[in-house]
């Protein structure tokens, strides 16, 4: 046997159930009784666990991701200023003002260069992993 429960809801709630009830063709109360039981059900507490370690192991991909291209970075700025470092011989004093103005506007070249790769969405990182799975796929021919 059942007990009677009165309840008072929000006018956009009851129309929401009346809705819901209408559509499936049950009753306001049949509704209002599953939507409790799903409420108080413990299984309930299990699926938002299992959503949010859904979500964590998501988010813990892209931060693995992140670290990863990270990394990549750093070892490519790395190996470019060891490059640098060991291969540019050191200039004479008269030279020096030259270089330095002929630096500069390379600089601003590069900083015009990037900020047009940035702004078509281009990524070093992408073109790295593209070019090792060509070199992978023609290696494995």
């Amino acid at each position: 046997m059942k007990e009677q429960l009165s309840i008072y809801l929000e006018p956009d709630l009851l129309r929401a159930v009346i809705a819901y009830a209408d559509r499936h063709k049950v009753s306001k109360s049949v509704v209002a009784e599953a939507a409790i039981a799903s409420f108080l059900s413990p299984d309930t507490a299990e699926r938002q666990e299992a959503a949010i370690t859904r979500r964590l192991d998501r988010l813990t991909r892209q931060l693995q991701r992140c670290e990863r291209d990270i990394g990549i970075s750093v070892e490519t700025m790395a190996l470019f200023v060891r490059f640098w470092l060991f291969s540019t011989p050191a200039l004479p004093e008269a030279s020096q003002a030259a270089a330095r103005a002929k630096g500069l506007e390379r600089y601003e070249g590069f900083v015009e260069a990037l900020g047009r790769r940035v702004a078509k969405g281009n990524s070093f990182l992408r073109e790295v992993s593209e070019d090792r799975g060509e070199a992978i796929e023609k290696s494995s021919d």
